[in-house]
């Protein structure tokens, strides 16, 4: 593996595998009454987190503290960062406390790249603006392969505001990566004018796609970056993109429901569809920490302890 994890794209074949196999042997820790091991002891993450997450900066702190690193957690909100301190300041900052690893999300696309190259530590982009996400493509693959066996071959459907996804991105990379077959639904307001350069089919039509679907994942219509009319209503959105019960019921039988959280209920997924047992929602949460865990040991050579 590279250094850093920055985008998906940085990952060959062999790299995803290779973080996917080590998960599965970490996920027998987390089975354990007692789920630390000691293999990054004395080494420091540091969580630097320019947006407010729950899930990400949770499953970041407890797979390096499962795994005995030291961990700060920065939050700009509390920091010399709203007093004006640049994302430069703050690196040289962190560069002189030794950090090893520096977790960072981040408003801007391209700030992690930017990070990179002024820290010695390894950097893991934990999402940045609307650019990318590649902890959550892992976990989402993690949860895939649990749930389908190889995904080479396998047919997966994400479906909504593709445009202000970051996760969109990175699972579309990884997954083509891995061998499966991806497909874009979503109304045109909400692709990126880039889509069609990305290793996948687009479709504007949910009911068309649905059947030959082997995971379903919904993406959260992200109202707090739209600042124009994307669509006419939200119920105008939901009955066109929204997983109902009624659509549930045309998927395959073995087909799953993922969503990357924290979700609309009742806008593009339905409660009932969120809380029922083809749902993976809690699962993908939980192999969170896992992947996570995954990504730390092997960048900061873990295997060498």
């Amino acid at each position: 593996m590279k250094r850093h994890l920055i985008s998906a794209a940085d990952l060959t074949r062999d790299d995803a595998l290779l973080i996917l196999d080590t998960a599965d042997e970490l996920a027998r820790v987390s089975e354990r009454s007692i789920k630390k091991l000691p293999t990054l002891r004395g080494r420091t993450v540091v969580n630097l987190f320019y947006e407010d997450s729950t899930r990400t900066r949770i499953s970041f702190e407890a797979a390096a503290k499962r795994l005995s690193a030291d961990v700060i957690n920065f939050s700009a909100k509390g920091s010399s960062v709203s007093k004006g301190e640049s994302l430069k300041d703050t690196a040289l900052t962190l560069q002189a406390m030794g950090a090893d690893a520096v977790v960072i999300r981040h408003g801007a696309s391209g700030a992690p790249h930017r990070l990179a190259t002024w820290v010695d530590g390894s950097v893991v982009n934990a999402g940045d603006g609307t650019h990318e996400h590649p902890t959550q493509a892992l976990l989402d693959a993690f949860t895939m392969r649990s749930r389908l066996g190889a995904l080479d071959g396998r047919r997966i459907t994400i479906v909504g505001d593709v445009l202000h996804s970051r996760v969109a991105r990175s699972n579309v990379l990884l997954l083509h990566t891995l061998g499966a077959e991806v497909t874009l639904v979503a109304p045109p307001t909400l692709l990126p004018v880039t889509v069609q350069s990305w290793p996948c089919e687009v479709s504007y039509d949910l009911d068309a796609v649905l059947p030959k679907a082997d995971a379903v994942m919904m993406l959260r219509v992200q109202k707090e970056r739209m600042n124009d009319a994307y669509f006419p209503s939200a119920r105008e959105y939901s009955r066109r993109y929204g997983l109902d019960r009624d659509r549930l019921a045309r998927m395959s039988e073995d087909a799953i429901v993922m969503h990357p959280g924290p979700m609309n209920r009742g806008m593009e997924i339905a409660a009932e569809v969120a809380d029922s047992p083809r749902s993976t929602i809690v699962e993908q949460v939980a192999n969170g920490v896992t992947i996570r865990m995954a990504v730390l040991y092997l960048l900061l050579g873990g295997e060498t302890q």
